[in-house]
């Protein structure tokens, strides 16, 4: 029996800025996001920006988790090494298992864009509770390199030899 979908199977994704200065009018990255998960046919769970606080980000991430009503969460911001970035650090603990390739790839298709400096970024992503949730840098480019390179195909059920669908739907 077969786990690739023949049709597409639109997800229901939530979008969190991580920001202690954006607004939703300078939410360039966040709003980049919405629009590439709706253009490519998924429903926009909920949006929100949040200031870089580990704790809000990982009650508010949680509560995203515990929802049926939500199967990915991507996040943009806080995975810098300042010290007000503590995406990493608040969201990897919620993760059953770390999905260690995404971040890999990210750093991959960065380097080939970017050089060198991909070596700062510290996308990562995971499962928890049947959510896919991945984390990209701030900038609107890093999402648009994410979004392209990776999760268009990744969150698409037609995409084959796999894809993530299959763990976020029911069995």
């Amino acid at each position: 029996m077969s786990h690739v979908a023949s049709a597409f199977v639109p997800l229901k994704i939530a979008v969190l800025t991580v920001s202690d200065t954006r607004t939703e009018e300078t939410d360039s990255s966040g709003q980049y996001l919405v629009g590439a998960l709706t253009e490519a046919g998924h429903q926009l769970a909920e949006k929100a920006i949040i200031k870089d606080d580990k704790y809000q980000l990982r009650a508010l991430v949680s509560r995203w988790i515990a929802s049926p009503e939500v199967q990915v969460v991507l996040i943009t911001g806080g995975t810098g090494f300042t010290g007000r970035d503590t995406t990493p650090e608040a969201i990897g603990p919620l993760f059953d298992s770390h999905i260690d390739g995404f971040g890999e790839l990210f750093r991959h298709i960065t380097y080939q864009e970017l050089g060198t400096s991909t070596v700062q970024s510290r996308a990562l992503g995971g499962l928890a509770n049947r959510t896919a949730i991945f984390c990209l840098p701030g900038s609107t480019g890093a999402c648009r390199t994410g979004w392209t390179g990776i999760l268009a195909e990744q969150l698409d059920a037609r995409h084959k030899p796999c894809n993530f669908v299959q763990h976020l739907v029911g069995a």
